[in-house]
């Protein structure tokens, strides 16, 4: 019996190590197994908040909790086998909040619509990670642009996580103003966010998660949230959202969704290559200054990923930089990833605790992406008015219209104006025209729907 054992225990390891290519990359299975583990620590947050931010868009939270969790597994066994990346993959913030109060509560489109626009935009970008135009679209769009795209996200989800923690609220006089104080959900999200920046100056592993715990748990000796029946349960159905997305391309039918198509595309595009360009960089994959082929899998596996999430009925997924956390402590290949999948899997058996996770909860997880998120503010050119002045447009146009694609059309139908009066018509792409008028006809569209 004990030899039946150890010729088992050898030929799960020679699979592993043929398939992985562990001790090849400089690795461990001990290492990978942690560096996984860290990982999933690190970026779990997204199980509680995805539900939150989607189910103020009227999507059930027990389904989205299981369609981010089986998104997350699609994503990181996609990335462990066509890849051997040590990257996590999951539904990212940035989309999630523009699919909830850009598209569903700002535009008035249904949420199943906009799940089907997701399904389409993951479509298009299976197509151009297949084709490798991946290259032409990112040059076409200047990198000042770029940047703001990033920095413009990150303060609308900061703001959507002051306006939730109840620290902003409406005012007659200036739209917006500061909280009075006296109610005691906005002193537990104050807690949360100083925990959480605690955490994240000390640089424990983890911080955003342990900062979500955190808050839950003093929301609940505090009597502000309520005890959970129970800890572990069996999984919730999926039922309320699977399937949403095919059921109705049909309505993809108005320049309104073909713009938001459009944006979810750009929107995941950029994050997951930049995403994936970074963390190759950091494990080291990138030599003399060339980008390895995986890459290519990597986007590969994202919009697979991207492609089942948008069915189980969540946002787009990402490429998570909190996989860096897992490359820190050694991580190297797609074992990694393999075992995050795993976490995810198990995660599915703990959806009671949705109920302790409240806006309040979420909020200063929001606040603080939005701070990692405006880091790229630094390398936009302000001296180059012509595309220094539509960045900015981007990035101030979308916190103060609370609506991503509204800041993205003020930005990106200026550019080609400042860019013919500046005389340099010839080096606009000419996607960048077809983009404006989009963006123009967007404009128009919402211009003619009546007010909500």
């Amino acid at each position: 019996m004990e030899n039946i054992q150890n010729d088992f225990d050898k030929t799960r390891t020679n699979w592993i190590e043929k398939q992985f290519k562990i001790s090849k990359k400089g690795s461990t299975v001990k290492t990978e197994i942690i560096a996984g583990i860290t990982t999933f620590i690190s970026m779990s947050y997204i199980l509680f908040v995805n539900p939150t931010i989607l189910g103020d868009a009227g999507l059930n939270k027990g389904a989205v909790f299981v369609a981010t969790a089986l998104a997350g597994i699609v994503g990181c066994i996609a990335m462990a086998f066509i890849a051997n990346y040590p990257i996590a993959v999951a539904p990212g913030l940035g989309s999630n909040a523009f699919f909830a109060y850009s598209v569903v509560l700002g535009m008035g489109i249904p949420w199943q619509t906009a799940l089907s626009g997701v399904f389409v935009a993951s479509l298009i970008f299976m197509l151009a990670t297949v084709f490798k135009v991946r290259e032409v679209v990112i040059n076409a769009i200047p990198a000042n642009l770029k940047s703001a795209m990033a920095v413009g996200i990150g303060l609308f989800i900061a703001f959507t996580g002051l306006k939730q923690g109840g620290i902003i609220v409406n005012s007659n006089s200036s739209l917006v103003t500061i909280t009075n104080w006296s109610n005691p959900h906005v002193w537990l999200t104050v807690f949360g966010l100083i925990l959480t920046m605690i955490l994240l100056s000390r640089n424990v592993t983890g911080a955003l998660f342990i900062g979500i715990a955190g808050t839950a748990v003093m929301g609940m000796i505090t009597g502000l949230i309520s005890m959970p029946s129970s800890i572990v349960s069996t999984i919730p159905s999926l039922k309320p959202t699977f399937g949403a997305a095919i059921m109705n391309l049909h309505y993809i039918n108005s320049i309104q969704m073909v713009v938001v198509i459009l944006v979810f595309f750009l929107s995941v595009f950029f994050d997951t290559t930049g995403t994936v360009i970074g963390l190759a960089e950091q494990a080291g994959f990138i030599k003399n200054n060339k980008i390895p082929k995986e890459v290519g899998k990597a986007l590969f596996a994202d919009s697979t990923s991207m492609i089942a999430g948008s069915i189980f009925g969540s946002t787009p997924t990402a490429c998570y930089v909190e996989s860096s956390t897992g490359i820190a402590v050694g991580g190297r290949t797609g074992f990694s990833s393999l075992i995050i999948a795993v976490m995810f899997f198990l995660s599915l058996f703990f959806s009671p605790l949705l109920s302790i996770v409240t806006s309040e909860v979420t909020a200063p997880v929001l606040i603080i992406v939005g701070s990692f998120m405006i880091k790229t503010i630094s390398k936009i050119n302000w001296d180059e008015f012509e595309t220094s002045f539509p960045a900015f447009l981007i990035i101030l146009c979308i916190p103060l219209t609370y609506n991503i694609s509204y800041g993205l059309a003020f930005g990106l139908i200026s550019y080609p104006i400042t860019m013919i009066a500046s005389g340099k018509a010839k080096k606009v792409h000419p996607i960048m025209y077809v983009i404006a008028l989009l963006f123009l006809a967007l404009l128009y569209t919402m211009h003619q729907m009546p007010a909500k």
